[in-house]
């Protein structure tokens, strides 16, 4: 079963349009996990973490698969028992629809989900998927043309895992950087030209000065 579909543009992972959701009563609460979900994933493929083709990402008893086309994912939410078949003639449907629509509208858009006219071109395509029994599906399962349908396989989990790690050592590296550039700088090496010697002439005025009350004190109890 379909059961939640996101449109995204690649380049900076922002989520154009959505489709109807599709959850029973139990999964109803955990819908909206789904959809961060599903919005984490496309940010990783925005950062070129995940791979631009055709990709299969596993959690719990479903499936998030996706497809990539002229800067544009096409994901979708699914039972893991669904056909991968019938997912990927969806997923190419929903981006055939979608290359109907001016190309340059995808750059325009700057809020999240505002593509609200392709939500309901998403739920009347889904619609065609829900029974996987129908004819029209099951020659869909039959073509030999889909023999080869494949998908990159990921687990959700180790997505991120790596994201944690690519995250740990960017905030290290920043840390790094930041070190070298204090004790890098030009202004740091004015200062050091210019407060080294003061201090070297502090710190041997410091030692006569000290030598000097030494020897004054063994004076006055030498009597000398």
């Amino acid at each position: 079963m379909v059961k939640l579909t996101i449109i995204g543009r690649v380049s900076d992972g922002l989520p154009l349009a959505q489709g109807p959701r599709y959850v029973n009563e139990e999964e109803n609460d955990s819908f909206s996990t789904y959809k961060q979900q599903g919005e984490f994933i496309l940010e990783e493929i925005s950062r070129a973490a995940l791979p631009l083709s055709n990709a299969n990402i596993r959690i719990d008893h479903h499936c998030f698969y996706y497809i990539v086309g002229h800067g544009v994912c096409f994901m979708t939410l699914c039972d893991s028992s669904y056909p991968r078949k019938l997912v990927h003639c969806y997923l190419q449907e929903l981006a055939k629809e979608f290359e109907k629509f001016d190309t340059s509208l995808v750059e325009r858009i700057t809020k999240p989900y505002s593509f609200i006219r392709f939500g309901s071109i998403i739920g009347n395509i889904r619609r065609q998927y829900v029974d996987t029994r129908t004819q029209t599906n099951l020659s869909k399962l039959n073509a030999k043309s889909l023999q080869n349908v494949d998908f990159v396989t990921e687990d959700f989990s180790q997505i991120v895992k790596r994201r944690k790690r690519s995250y740990l050592l960017e905030r290290a590296t920043e840390s790094s950087e930041q070190v070298s550039q204090i004790w890098g700088s030009k202004k740091l090496e004015v200062i050091a030209l210019k407060w080294t010697p003061i201090t070297i002439l502090s710190f041997v005025g410091a030692i006569l000065l000290w030598t000097s009350l030494i020897a004054r004190d063994d004076q006055g109890v030498y009597g000398y």
